[in-house]
């Protein structure tokens, strides 16, 4: 009974209210701990293990992490360590289908970086692993249930309420640019005719590369300037299209589908480097729309358009006393928000492998159109291009060497 009593001590006395036994809190790993995963060394969970094949980025995600941190250089190895409840995938997104589906074998929950995979077909086979295996999956944008959805001012919730009770009709249009209070980061853009440079000695590019096709290095390929080539991501639309299009497929009740066409307004691309766009229109079998302008064109463009009435930046409305109107209003179905919830629970995150996949594949569709340089009707229900070979062959384009999702 003594020895009993030892261990049985109130939280409030080990450390506050809020205090976690080092016992109840989740086990985590971070793979890649560059500027991404190295900020999230420290959130929701106690970090065990990270991997980085940039013996300078383990340097210094080590001194941040503290003591009883272990190292790893490939992340395989760091999946058959049995401590590991979760895997924080933060590595360039031509890795995160792979790992994912690899973390799922190994049994760990996944906590995944946006966007959620470099194609739709790694995305479906994502779905496939996670379900099979039975693991939680939480994809790292937060803006439908949480934090201020950028030129609106508001969290997506009041948005939500308004939407869902049909205030301002349906189907409604969509517009996500400069001018409602998104930015497209086109300074993503890659660059051409990229000589070959000596590979530095702290690097494992072969490994950084991974399924990726081989290219010589060159400094601008990896680390913080991936996003503008096509083998690791899709420029400002890659790094930015979940967090803005997700909360709008939320918004427009859509996490089970996809639009049925794409149309772009673009210049040619590059084969390998990805460039600029003027617009992207994505429409819905009922008619919905989401406009992407990418050189905020319309000036006069509001954030949601619909046959009753009107949103733009910064909450204003052509419907009267719009804040008073959402007060009136049933909120909506309960989100989980907690992933360490989601994992004690078994209960699926508010943004899944699911729902993600479906925002993910919004920007997916975009880049195989921009890249082909053609509009492109879609099957919501096969999740293949209609009468195209050439979109089709970008849904599941292959890995290198031995690499195979």
């Amino acid at each position: 009974m003594a020895a009993a009593a030892f261990y049985i001590v109130p939280r409030h006395v080990l450390g506050g209210q809020d205090f976690v036994a080092p016992s109840d809190q989740l086990t985590k790993a971070v793979v890649g701990v560059g500027e991404m995963g190295k900020g999230h060394l420290n959130y929701e969970g106690r970090t065990i293990a990270i991997c980085d094949v940039d013996k300078s980025h383990l340097a210094a995600a080590l001194s941040k992490a503290g003591k009883g941190v272990t190292t790893y250089s490939d992340y395989r190895e760091l999946l058959l360590n049995k401590d590991i409840d979760v895997v924080h995938i933060a590595t360039p997104p031509h890795w995160h289908g792979l790992m994912a589906v690899d973390a799922a074998k190994a049994g760990k929950d996944i906590w995944c970086e946006k966007p959620m995979t470099r194609t739709i077909g790694e995305g479906q086979a994502v779905i496939d692993a996670v379900k099979r295996h039975g693991s939680m999956f939480r994809l790292n944008t937060w803006f439908r249930f949480r934090a201020g959805f950028y030129g609106m001012g508001v969290p997506v919730e009041p948005i939500k309420k308004l939407v869902e009770n049909r205030v301002f009709g349906w189907p409604l249009k969509v517009t996500i640019s400069g001018v409602t209070g998104f930015n497209w980061k086109f300074y993503w853009s890659g660059k051409t005719n990229l000589e070959s440079q000596p590979i530095p000695e702290e690097l494992d590019y072969d490994m950084w590369l991974g399924p990726a096709p081989y290219k010589p290095y060159n400094k601008e390929r990896v680390h913080l300037n991936f996003r503008g080539y096509w083998d690791y991501d899709g420029g400002g639309l890659g790094d930015m299209g979940q967090h803005y299009m997700d909360p709008v497929q939320y918004l427009l009740e859509k996490d089970d589908t996809s639009p049925i066409s794409v149309e772009i307004d673009a210049p040619q691309q590059h084969p390998e480097a990805v460039g600029s766009w003027r617009r992207i229109t994505y429409t819905y079998e009922d008619g919905c729309q989401i406009i992407l302008d990418g050189e905020n064109k319309d000036k006069d463009a509001v954030f949601i358009e619909g046959p009753d009435g009107t949103l733009t930046k910064g909450m204003k409305s052509s419907i009267p006393n719009i804040f008073g109107v959402i007060d009136e209003l049933p909120d909506p179905i309960p989100q989980m928000v907690s992933f360490s919830e989601s994992v004690k629970t078994r209960q699926k995150f508010a943004l899944n492998e699911l729902n993600g996949h479906r925002s993910c594949t919004l920007i997916n569709m975009g880049k195989i159109a921009l890249r082909l340089g053609r509009n492109l009707k879609f099957n919501p229900q096969t999740q293949t291009f209609i009468d195209d070979e050439g979109a089709n062959n970008l849904i599941h384009q292959p890995m290198r060497g031995h690499w195979s999702i």
